[in-house]
């Protein structure tokens, strides 16, 4: 018995290589101190894709609006920061909080219909936030958006600096928080019922699998994963505007997804730190033709597939996940 909970547990577990990967990125914003506002910026995108990884790989849940939950965690972070208490740790349970309430109500509207339906309502979802926060100037800021937000101290020692050294170490701690519950979760008994539904729902529901409940609890981790991402991104920049709610923004986490791959949790992490620094340097270069850089990027890894393309990373150790052909 206890030989088969090892087997069932190995996957959760750290690999030896894995420390020293989460020991180098913790290090990047102390080494090359230059860059470390751009190190906090792949953490949040990275905790992003991890939360839509979560319901696109793991339960074949397909959204274009999962910027809502972002959006909603940014603004009930940055109010809170504004109106309240300044903590970030509260304030960022606060934003997860909230976006993990959302995303309960959401969850109701994905129960039903095909994946096109669910395209739909998610992004209907988004765009109804945003309209929202525009209608709402009085409390969000409208198109100006919401100014003026001060954080305190994390932990009451660390303050926020200009370099951006404390926001990066701060989201990357974070990240590596929510990555490490999220890995033991998919690696669950909870987590195997999700792959079961996500690859036949209809065998899932035939042996006994509440398949609605497991799309509506995914759905709901997956949207405070989302919020705590958003609440980093307000809390670190000290602003929260209608652009957390864009679409572009859904798109652009999708295209992690693709570039790193579904279905493993380390492809939302992959994705962006690929997308990142693909437009960091591009845009340097091109500022008004990145986005056709990118798209060709994307082209190419999709005909000549990303096991070739990215081969270096293949230590990575990555399974094949479901659906994942490119």
């Amino acid at each position: 018995m206890k030989a088969v909970q090892d087997s069932l547990l190995a996957p959760s577990r750290f690999k030896a290589w894995e420390p020293l990967l989460w020991l180098l990125a913790f290090a990047a914003p102390w080494a090359v101190p230059g860059h470390a506002l751009i190190v906090n910026e792949i953490a949040i995108v990275a905790l992003f894709a991890l939360s839509l990884d979560l319901i696109l790989g793991y339960a074949g849940v397909v959204s274009l609006g999962h910027a809502a939950f972002f959006g909603f965690g940014a603004y009930t972070a940055a109010l809170f920061a504004k109106l309240v208490m300044p903590d970030p740790l509260t304030g960022l349970l606060v934003g997860m909080a909230g976006a993990t309430v959302l995303g309960a109500v959401c969850s109701l509207t994905i129960l039903r219909g095909s994946d096109l339906t669910r395209l739909m309502v998610t992004l209907g979802m988004a765009l109804i936030l945003l309209e929202l926060a525009n209608k709402l100037d009085w409390l969000t800021g409208g198109s100006d958006g919401l100014q003026g937000v001060v954080m305190g101290p994390v932990l009451g020692r660390f303050e926020f600096d200009l370099m951006g050294q404390t926001a990066a170490w701060y989201s990357l701690s974070v990240l590596l928080g929510l990555f490490v519950l999220a890995r033991r979760w998919v690696h669950s008994p909870l987590g195997a019922t999700l792959k079961a539904l996500r690859d036949n729902p209809l065998r899932a529901m035939a042996i006994g699998i509440d398949v609605q409940l497991r799309l509506a609890v995914v759905y709901t981790v997956a949207a405070g994963v989302a919020g705590a991402a958003g609440a980093l991104l307000a809390q670190t920049s000290g602003f929260a505007s209608l652009d957390v709610f864009a679409l572009d923004r859904s798109a652009d986490v999708m295209l992690m997804l693709v570039i790193g791959g579904v279905g493993w949790l380390y492809g939302g992490v992959l994705g962006a730190v690929v997308f990142k620094l693909l437009h960091d340097v591009i845009s340097g270069i091109t500022p008004q033709y990145w986005t056709f850089w990118i798209g060709l990027f994307l082209v190419v890894l999709v005909l000549v597939g990303r096991d070739r393309l990215l081969k270096p990373w293949s230590w990575f150790g990555k399974p094949k996940a479901h659906g994942d052909s490119a």
